[in-house]
């Protein structure tokens, strides 16, 4: 594979993202590799407990938005009969390796713990909150400031259940990072460790829920998750996706392409805070 790592210890699943030259951004090999990774893990029966991490500084930019990807497959394709078909070979593309594969990890039959430091930007918050755990290193932060796009936030719109509504707002309507300590405050994150000690407490971690029956650990997480979606969470992630889908049509009404001209103004906001 060429953005993905994969290997077990004892009951653990470890998947690496590795891309660490594009800080982890994601085009659609990445986002291909990794659920086929996850795909593996579940459907090995000695792994109880899965971990995704990430090689180098940062856990991940998000969309890989530079233009060598940006201006290539799948992106061209997709506007091909816009002229007869608008956006929707986007909406459903979307549909599936963006929405619907967070929607997929998220309720994956295993317990998973994300393992985050430096930046967490937009569709990086794609990879961790579909996952049970979050621990972040004390350098970790979090943002999505897709709103430069004249769009109201990424496709997994997890940002209510995740921060609170008032939270929430004033992260969108910023495009403002969040530190790793106001994440857990707020309850998006279970631990905050050094840098150093992010892995090792991690797995940690996991090889302690490892040791629990996994009948018992399935049990456990599909009962958190339809606690969840009785309260609406379900539903709502997939009226807000239908929304995301709204800010293209309204960018592509406007200008002609799916994202307005603050595109640029985000890609160049989020490597400054990724280099910084």
């Amino acid at each position: 594979m060429g953005y993905i790592q994969y290997e077990t210890q004892d009951r653990v699943a470890i998947i690496t993202l590795d891309r660490p030259e594009r800080r982890n951004a994601q085009n659609a090999a990445l986002l291909k590799e990794l659920d086929e990774t996850f795909d593996r893990a579940v459907d090995d029966d000695e792994v109880r407990v899965i971990v995704l991490k990430a090689n180098g500084k940062h856990f991940s930019a998000g969309h890989d938005l530079s233009p060598d990807v940006f201006d290539s497959e799948p992106w061209k394709s997709m506007m091909a009969d816009s002229d007869t078909n608008g956006l929707l070979r986007l909406y459903k593309w979307e549909l599936k390796h963006f929405f619907g594969y967070s929607r997929k990890w998220r309720d994956l039959p295993k317990p998973t713990i994300a393992a985050v430091q430096g930046a967490c930007i937009a569709a990086g918050l794609m990879l961790a909150w579909p996952c049970d755990l979050i621990i972040a290193s004390d350098d970790a932060r979090f943002s999505d400031p897709v709103i430069h796009m004249g769009i109201g936030g990424v496709e997994y719109h997890g940002h209510t259940w995740e921060f609170g509504a008032r939270k929430a707002k004033e992260l969108l309507f910023t495009g403002d990072f969040i530190d790793a300590e106001e994440a857990h405050r707020l309850g998006m994150v279970n631990k905050v460790v050094p840098r150093e000690e992010l892995e090792s407490t991690a797995l940690a971690m996991a090889r302690k829920i490892s040791r629990m029956h996994p009948h018992g650990l399935l049990m456990a997480k599909r009962a958190v998750n339809q606690s969840l979606d009785a309260q609406g969470m379900s539903t709502a992630l997939q009226s807000a996706y239908d929304m995301h889908a709204l800010g293209h049509a309204n960018a592509y009404a406007i200008s002609g392409e799916i994202v307005l001209v603050g595109l640029d103004e985000m890609t160049k906001a989020n490597k400054e805070s990724s280099d910084s």
